[in-house]
């Protein structure tokens, strides 16, 4: 069973206890893409996750810019956005990286006061603080820069009753595909450039007041090719959870340079998607065309009584089930969870998302590390980057 919590005996709350919380964040808002075809990238994302039409705003909202399709599945809410011209800040975005995430938009009861205590403590600011309003109410949002372009976008709505923001009209569409079963963002993944996640860690301490309660290095995350680092961070109440990715070195690419590469710098890898079935989840996934990584080998399922321990008795799933579905399973002292990862989502090989039902660990799975990097490794060896 792999130990990954630090004071692990005392749990996160430990960690948290006494912190003070100067950046209190009620949770994700929304995550914000920027994409060659929103049009497009909103009918995949309906058919194949199951996203529910939600809100739009363009041409006939009185844009003239840009077009945003807002996708909803439980709590998840997805932005997809695309330029109207060439002279356009988003579509140089998308140039440049490809399809990927902008905006990772933080819920606060206070915009104008997280975006001064950010930027008093070494934030280069995005959006100062702008109040949008319709018949509805109003909605403040200010913007700060973290890693690579990517934008954390603070959103104090409590003023509001409109769907989702001034300027955007409810999308009503005749086509709806059934939700998937995905409940809310348990975390999401940033990669960065060599020696960069040190100093991305420090700023994620200083200017966001969030605490390092998990760390991997490269002896942990490792295969006979290539290596990483990680560290992962929370904010006070623990809502949001930030890894932060860097490579190491391996005799071989590993799949964090590849993303850099093709990503052309820092970036989000990956959104970890919450089901309470993830069986189900998973099935429907794959009969909707998501295709997930390759399975690991007989003797990783033949170990999993093994690794679990304990846990092993409060297990409901049936491992024959998970192998069919190449579902990963692994525990910490505070339970096991289940996880899957889907290959990626672009041409470029850069964001993929990653499905999980967590039945009481905290951790992140290091426990199927090698298992998942080698599945990884022969993606990226059929794809000549490894």
């Amino acid at each position: 069973m792999a130990k990954e919590i630090k004071n692990v005996e005392y749990g996160l709350e430990k960690i948290f206890e006494g912190a003070q919380d100067f950046l209190p964040l009620l949770g994700t808002d929304y995550v914000e893409f920027y994409v060659g075809n929103a049009k497009q990238s909103a009918h995949y994302y309906k058919t194949a996750f199951g996203y529910q039409s939600y809100a739009y705003a363009g041409l006939e909202t009185g844009l003239k810019d840009r077009v945003s399709y807002v996708l909803k599945q439980d709590k998840i809410r997805i932005v997809l956005t695309t330029a109207l011209n060439s002279n356009s800040e988003i579509g140089e975005h998308v140039k440049k990286h490809g399809d990927g995430v902008k905006v990772i938009a933080l819920w606060v009861e206070d915009a104008r006061k997280s975006y001064e205590e950010t930027i008093k403590r070494g934030a280069k600011s995005y959006m100062e603080p702008t109040v949008e309003s319709d018949e509805h109410g109003e909605v403040v949002r200010a913007g700060i820069y973290t890693y690579g372009e990517t934008i954390h976008m603070f959103v104090e709505r409590k003023n509001y009753k409109g769907e989702f923001l001034p300027g955007f009209k409810a999308w009503k569409s005749d086509y709806n595909p059934a939700p998937v079963g995905l409940k809310f963002i348990d975390h999401m993944v940033g990669n960065v450039g060599w020696n960069q996640m040190n100093e991305t860690v420090k700023w994620y301490e200083d200017v966001m007041g969030f605490v390092n309660f998990l760390s991997f290095d490269d002896k942990q995350i490792t295969t006979e090719y290539s290596a990483l680092m990680s560290k992962v961070m929370s904010n006070g109440n623990g809502r949001i959870k930030f890894p932060i990715n860097e490579p190491a070195e391996g005799k071989k690419k590993s799949q964090i340079e590849e993303y850099i590469d093709f990503y052309e710098g820092a970036g989000v890898q990956h959104l970890a998607l919450a089901t309470d079935d993830i069986i189900k989840t998973v099935a429907d996934l794959k009969a909707r065309g998501v295709e997930f990584l390759p399975p690991p080998p007989q003797a990783y399922y033949d170990d999993i009584p093994r690794r679990l321990g304990v846990h092993m008795e409060m297990m409901k799933e049936d491992i024959k089930e998970l192998q069919k579905l190449s579902i990963l399973v692994d525990a910490d002292e505070e339970g096991y969870l289940l996880q899957i990862f889907t290959k990626p989502v672009e041409d470029r090989p850069t964001l993929f998302y990653e499905i999980i039902q967590r039945m009481g660990a905290k951790g992140f799975g290091a426990g199927n590390f090698k298992a998942l990097f080698e599945s990884i490794e022969r993606e990226q060896a059929l794809r000549g980057t490894l």
